[in-house]
């Protein structure tokens, strides 16, 4: 997914009209205005982008994961392609809950050179505490922290690559990350690479 201007309601819209359009024979909530029944992984920030969101489809029957993909794929939206459609148990957890980490790149290029980002990372991953506010609380956000990086690209510039905890009430926000690091994150551009669910590893 490459839309960076939307927000995650506009997603969730996007894919339950090419669920609506797919004549795929899919569940419907109950109530007065009946939707399609689809569960996130994760809501992207606005201003992100990403090539690996995961959603839940529940279906009335069963259908093949190859055909499922054949009558999904065409009427996705431009910019949204389906990478992959398998089946879950219908005893899965749900996919918020199963979430542990998440893997997110940022090219931040426009606003400081390598060697200075070099530099405010190793003097953030130094550092025992890295104290940060949310909802008016004070937190500690070092240790969900599992990973921070630059790589060098091959045609590009250089990455900053952030692996951050995704628990539930424990949660390492890429934004939040950013502004320890002194970026402003509508000044960069963040891509989120990897979202990892339990007893998984990254590509």
């Amino acid at each position: 997914m490459c839309i960076r201007d939307s927000s995650h309601l506009d997603l969730a819209r996007a894919i339950e009209r090419a669920l609506n359009r797919s004549r795929l024979p899919v569940a419907y909530t109950q109530g007065y205005n009946p939707r399609p029944r689809v569960q996130f992984a994760s809501a992207l920030p606005l201003g992100f982008t990403s090539d690996c969101e995961l959603a839940d489809v529940w279906l009335e029957q069963e259908v093949p994961p190859d055909k499922a993909w054949a009558r999904l794929a065409p009427v996705m939206p431009p910019g949204l392609p389906l990478l992959e459609v398998s089946q879950a148990p219908l005893d899965a957890p749900a996919m918020q809950a199963a979430i542990v980490e998440a893997i997110y790149q940022v090219d931040a290029s426009d606003v400081i050179d390598d060697a200075g980002l070099q530099r405010r990372v190793q003097s953030l991953l130094s550092q025992e505490k890295v104290l940060r506010e949310r909802r008016g609380k004070e937190y500690d956000l070092r240790p969900l922290i599992r990973g921070l990086h630059i790589e060098q690209s091959d045609d590009g510039p250089p990455l900053l690559t952030m692996r951050l905890v995704q628990l539930p009430g424990n949660t390492g926000r890429p934004d939040e990350l950013l502004l320890a690091l002194d970026l402003d994150p509508l000044d960069v551009r963040v891509h989120r690479v990897a979202i990892i669910l339990q007893e998984e590893e990254p590509a």
